[in-house]
């Protein structure tokens, strides 16, 4: 056996190593909780730990009732058939909101506050449509799919809303054709 046929299959044998930020998220997420117990206690020391208390319990109640609203307008977009965009955006905001600490509150806060919530809802889609891997490709996928006609054809760009002109062979007039040839 050679010498790269050998690190080659010692290379296969390897787990693959996580790319990016997602190999540190265990060491951001520790650095986090200690960054947030950290400023509980500076916080605390300030204005009080019954004022703190308050001040978390307050928080967390307006989490639980962004989230809940958010989730009833999303139920109803739902219902109505249509898609509502700051949903996601506005359940993140609400979750940080609920948990405890003030970092989160303010990350929270921020995916409320309009002008970055709408940011953060622009954000998902330039980062897959700038990116590369098996995420990017389905959501340009998913916009290509909303172009084109269940059969692969392109669906044209005009819509004609009028009165039926066509005959039907029997003498009548034909009756419209379900769109997207759905129904059939």
């Amino acid at each position: 056996m050679s010498r790269t046929q050998a690190s080659s299959a010692a290379g296969q044998a390897q787990p693959r190593r996580r790319r990016g930020l997602l190999r540190y998220l265990p060491l951001l997420l520790v650095a986090w909780v200690v960054l947030e117990i950290w400023l509980l206690i500076q916080v605390a020391q300030l204005i009080g730990w019954g004022t703190l208390l308050l001040l978390l319990i307050a928080s967390a109640a307006l989490g639980g009732w962004v989230v809940k609203r958010a989730g009833m307008r999303a139920l109803r977009a739902t219902a109505a058939g249509s898609a509502e965009a700051g949903t996601a955006v506005s359940i993140a905001g609400g979750l940080l909101l609920i948990l405890p600490g003030l970092l989160s509150d303010v990350l929270g806060l921020a995916c409320l506050f309009p002008p970055t919530a709408k940011l953060l809802r622009q954000l998902p889609g330039r980062l897959l449509r700038r990116g590369g891997g098996p995420l990017a490709d389905a959501y340009r996928m998913q916009e290509q799919l909303r172009m084109h006609r269940p059969d692969g054809k392109v669906v044209p760009g005009e819509v004609i809303v009028g009165e039926v002109v066509d005959e039907h062979p029997t003498g009548g007039a034909k009756p419209p054709a379900p769109p997207y040839d759905y129904g059939r």
